[in-house]
């Protein structure tokens, strides 16, 4: 399958080396959960929400990606456990989220996504394929996908993404 058109929004934003360091000490965990959109969202709306994740994400040495497909959110988050639970329970508390769901949560022995405050996957026609890949419906069901088919997924695009600047 070629990954020609797949330009997620981005480049993601730069993880802080000091933080990350520092936070390399703790225990990591890998928290992956989805949610769906309150309202509908516009391109300023997304740009507001991947800006803000990126400036608070690489304070708090979280590292991760986002996919916003249909209005679903499905996320990463990799870090620190205190940091990634504070960040969780932050979205539970957020409106523009609804049905939030934990659909895996595993300690890591390292980041996958060492760099990346926040990248942004958004829905394109041209990572339809992508998305429907893993999902095994019709749409885009994250709620229903494995946490194997979760991690697979996360990791095709870790392997395989390019970045618009």
């Amino acid at each position: 399958m070629g990954f020609e058109g797949f330009f997620p929004i981005g480049p993601p934003g730069k993880a802080s080396a000091d933080t990350l360091g520092v936070l390399e000490t703790h225990m990591l965990i890998q928290l992956i959960y989805a949610s769906r959109s309150s309202r509908v969202l516009g391109p300023a709306d997304v740009k507001d929400i991947l800006g803000a994740s990126q400036r608070n994400n690489t304070r708090a040495g979280i590292t991760g990606a986002l996919c916003l497909n249909n209005g679903i959110f499905l996320q990463l988050l990799e870090g620190d456990r205190a940091a990634v639970n504070a960040l969780y329970h932050r979205l539970l508390k957020d409106g523009r989220h609804r049905d939030t769901a934990v659909l895996d949560m595993s300690e890591i022995p390292c980041r996958r996504f060492t760099g990346w405050s926040m990248g942004l996957i958004a829905s394109l026609e041209s990572n339809r394929q992508l998305f429907l890949k893993y999902s095994g419906t019709a749409d885009f069901d994250p709620y229903s996908m494995s946490a194997v088919t979760l991690r697979s997924f996360f990791d095709e695009i870790l392997q395989n993404v390019r970045w618009l600047e």
